[in-house]
């Protein structure tokens, strides 16, 4: 039994416990799995990882090579992050008694770690698909309003899923195999493949499914979402699109968009969720770079994006658990009735905006320096912008509106324990993974080129010097906006960007379209009816006993019969002869 569980995806063990959840009546017995899953995982990835053998589950069906288990350096810094969150998602969500928040969670978090794992492109299909299906339910626990989200969510996750798996059969045919390994654009099915993992990660104008969804899931839903699908479509690009030039356009973009819609926008989750967009940005043009340095400050930076992201949208989560809204027109002076949620939003909001001594400053700088030595300058200054950007509306925007702008006069309760701790825990890391005496060098050595990444020392008085500068330039344009009086003011108003097309317009269109459709088929109906029974009325008329026809010749079924036997007669006489 022991030979056999190298070549187990660790990613089973979380999915049974979400199973099994399903069908445990006890609170604290889900919750239990809930903690334990992730360990469990995380054990079997340490124990199962040799660098001699990183293939395992290794099977043929149907004439088709499966790898069910890849466990190299590049997918296991993803696995061991995977197993982080999902312990933190579970002690965060401690206190809620949902089973189906409870199961599907877990299940969400083993399909993106299987997925992570997946060695061919079906078995990372399977699991892609699994995570659509499961995670859908997060949304829709938001409540009514999040019904009409959750479906557009899963129509784009569905539809993620068909481009890669039309793409991968057209590869598998090509290669003669389904191994996923580097597939570039230069194969059959490898544009269909980047589409389809595009919309996962979240690029320009598939992008709107985050800021869709997230904000309106659950209090607990939200932080788990945020975890998976796009970060395990990033590792998709890492192990199949390193290098791929277009990709530093594509994400240099992504960067940059939602700074603007960021600063408008009222729902402080919302917020976030473009501030997710810009961080996957810098990601995208990472692995579009594909140097060593740019793919260790890729998997650097998705390790500490879901540490202070999952911390930022868990202090969001706790005001709304409190208040019941998360809307900044509607918050302000909490930090008096939540101190200790305030500091840790403070802190992830440092860890984004890339304070030195916080978590993004070690990997961020990783990827924009390899964008400078690539020689990509006009990418390295729009970077640096987006850098600025970010401070602005997560660094500052967030913690300053919902806990210190004007005073809401709300006082309520400090965020529950659990929530509290969960917040703690992500905090810590976000402050123990850029320590500069040990700290980062931990994170380095996960990295899938250690060697390298040693190499860099990001604690240099330039790159200090740079970021504080950029830092300060963005908190003093804010304050001074703000003085002024041009700071966008926080609207009670819903927000669109792309999306408005097809919410708008596209949906206008569809109405339009369907009561079209409507009335042709009404007068189709109408048309057949009326015809048909016009042209039986007149047969009845013609034919009948009681018809014109009859007053000259016989009628009836058995005068029907006869003509008809004497036409066939006829019929045989002259072309049988």
């Amino acid at each position: 039994m022991f030979d056999l569980l190298p070549h187990i995806n660790p990613a089973f063990a979380i999915i049974i416990a979400g199973i099994l959840c399903i069908f445990s009546p006890s609170h604290f017995v889900r919750k239990a799995l809930m903690i334990a899953a992730p360990i469990i995982a995380g054990i079997m990835i340490f124990q199962t990882y040799d660098p001699n053998d990183t293939l395992r589950g290794q099977f043929n069906f149907a004439g088709i090579d499966f790898t069910t288990v890849r466990i190299d350096r590049l997918s296991m810094i993803w696995g061991y992050v995977f197993c982080l969150a999902g312990l933190i998602n579970g002690i965060f969500a401690f206190h809620e008694k949902c089973k189906i928040s409870d199961s599907c969670a877990l299940i969400y978090t083993g399909a993106g770690l299987g997925a992570v794992f997946a060695g061919d492109l079906i078995t990372l299909f399977m699991f892609w698909e699994l995570t659509a299906v499961s995670s859908v339910f997060l949304v829709w626990r938001g409540g009514p309003a999040a019904y009409a989200a959750g479906m557009r969510y899963l129509g784009w996750h569905v539809l993620s899923g068909v481009l890669l798996l039309a793409g991968a059969i057209m590869y598998g045919r090509y290669a003669g195999n389904y191994d996923f390994n580097n597939i570039g654009l230069d194969v059959p099915g490898g544009w269909i493949m980047l589409l389809g993992i595009g919309i996962k990660a979240g690029f320009p104008l598939l992008h709107t499914w985050i800021q869709d969804a997230y904000p309106k899931a659950s209090v607990t839903g939200t932080v788990v979402l945020a975890t998976f699908s796009t970060k395990m479509a990033i590792y998709a690009l890492a192990r199949g699109y390193a290098g791929t030039e277009i990709l530093i356009y594509i994400g240099v973009i992504m960067t940059l968009f939602p700074v603007f819609f960021a600063v408008i926008e009222n729902d402080l989750r919302k917020v976030l969720a473009y501030s997710l967009n810009n961080q996957l940005g810098f990601m995208v043009v990472g692995v579009g770079v594909g140097s060593a340095m740019a793919l260790n400050g890729v998997a650097g930076q998705v390790v500490v994006h879901i540490i202070f992201k999952s911390l930022l949208f868990m202090s969001m989560g706790a005001v709304l658990h409190r208040i019941g809204t998360a809307k900044a027109s509607e918050l302000g002076g909490l930090f008096r009735s939540m101190p200790i949620t305030a500091i840790m939003c403070l802190i992830g909001a440092a860890s984004i905006a890339a304070f030195p001594l916080f978590a993004a400053f070690v990997t961020k700088s990783m990827i924009i320096a390899s964008v400078f030595e690539n020689h990509n300058y006009i990418v390295f200054l729009l970077l640096l912008f987006a850098s600025a950007g970010v401070m602005e509306h997560s660094g500052i925007k967030v913690p300053f509106f919902a806990f210190f702008s004007h005073d809401s006069g709300r006082r309520v309760k400090e965020a529950p324990t659990n929530m509290l701790l969960a917040m703690g825990i992500a905090a810590a890391f976000c402050l123990v993974l850029a320590w500069p005496f040990g700290g980062y060098q931990m994170l380095f050595a996960l990295m899938p080129e250690p060697e390298v990444a040693m190499e860099y020392i990001p604690y240099t008085g330039n790159h200090i010097l740079t970021q504080l500068q950029l830092l300060f330039a963005a908190m003093f344009a804010f304050a001074l906006l703000k003085k002024l009086g041009v700071y966008p003011d926080e609207k009670r108003a819903q927000i669109l960007d792309i999306d408005y097309l097809w919410r708008k317009p596209g949906l206008a269109i569809a109405k339009w379209s369907d009561g079209m459709m409507t009335r042709y088929e009404a007068y189709q109906t109408r048309f057949v009816k009326n015809t048909a029974g016009k042209i039986g009325t007149r047969l009845y008329q013609v034919f009948s006993p009681a018809g014109s026809f009859s007053e000259d010749a016989p009628s009836g079924l058995a005068a029907l019969m006869t003509a008809g036997i004497l036409a066939l007669a006829l019929f045989l006489v002259y072309f049988i002869r």
